[in-house]
């Protein structure tokens, strides 16, 4: 692959691009296996969600975030995230039970396994948070020059389809059809094109807000690894059973550990 000499906006929009929808297409393929077998492995993909999710926010996010604000405003932006995400998950806990069509019953798939479609919506708010953070990334990169432009694109699709993964396992687990997850997740990954843009276009007005959403997509992941999919794991009924989808957590933390050793 030939590169440009100096990064041009459409090498920029395609590394747009290529960080938003490349790591969705890999994962979307869940969408197509069949309704039996996904059900059966809904409980371990959502332990593998759950390692991922936890793993991201703590050895992912936050260290990034601390190597430009100090411990003490990462602590509370962290908490104001986590105030913030309970906030919204109230409301649209309200909004639902004043609803026409209301039902605060949760939806789930797979052998008790359930998780409730407040988790599905909160998702992907933070979902969108942390791929516009990566947006940042690849945009400042390109800034510097397009080879490290592409080195970070690729290094976001790295860490980027395990989560995408674990995004679409959510979601189909809270109650959104298959078309719906799609969309919705196409949605919240063009936030990495929108932050590129704007990295690109507009470096010194969008770079001090990189560490700050950076702990509000952490805020995010933790609440819904603790809040929603823990207690889902813990609802399963004898150790036989919830030891696949502990091991899967395991992995999913292991997975993230490890590609966060890449430079990004």
């Amino acid at each position: 692959m030939n590169l440009p000499q100096e990064s041009t906006w459409m090498f920029v929009v395609l590394m747009g691009l290529l960080g938003s929808l490349g790591a969705l297409l890999p994962a979307g393929l869940i969408l197509f296996i069949p309704d039996g077998w996904r059900q059966w492995m809904m409980p371990n993909l959502l332990g593998f969600a759950t390692g991922t999710m936890l793993a991201t926010a703590t050895i992912g996010l936050l260290p990034e975030a601390l190597e430009d604000i100090s411990i003490n405003e990462a602590g509370i932006a962290l908490l104001a995230g986590l105030v913030l995400f309970f906030v919204l998950e109230w409301m649209v806990i309200w909004r639902h039970a004043h609803g026409e069509a209301a039902e605060l019953k949760p939806h789930g798939h797979a052998k008790g396994l359930t998780v409730r479609r407040e988790a599905g919506t909160l998702i992907l708010v933070g979902d969108a948070v942390h791929n516009f953070a990566d947006g940042i990334a690849i945009g400042v990169a390109c800034v510097v020059s397009p080879a490290l432009g592409l080195v970070t694109t690729l290094a976001v699709l790295g860490h980027e389809i395990p989560q995408e993964l674990s995004d679409f396992t959510i979601l189909l687990s809270s109650g959104f059809s298959r078309w719906q997850a799609f969309w919705a997740n196409t949605l919240s990954g063009m936030a990495t094109l929108a932050g590129v843009v704007l990295a690109f276009g507009g470096l010194a007005y969008a770079e001090p807000i990189v560490p700050y959403a950076l702990m509000l997509a952490a805020a995010s992941f933790l609440y819904i690894g603790l809040a929603d999919l823990v207690p889902g794991l813990h609802g399963r009924h004898g150790a036989a059973s919830g030891a696949w989808p502990f091991a899967m957590m395991l992995t999913g933390m292991v997975t993230i550990g490890m590609l966060t050793m890449f430079p990004h």
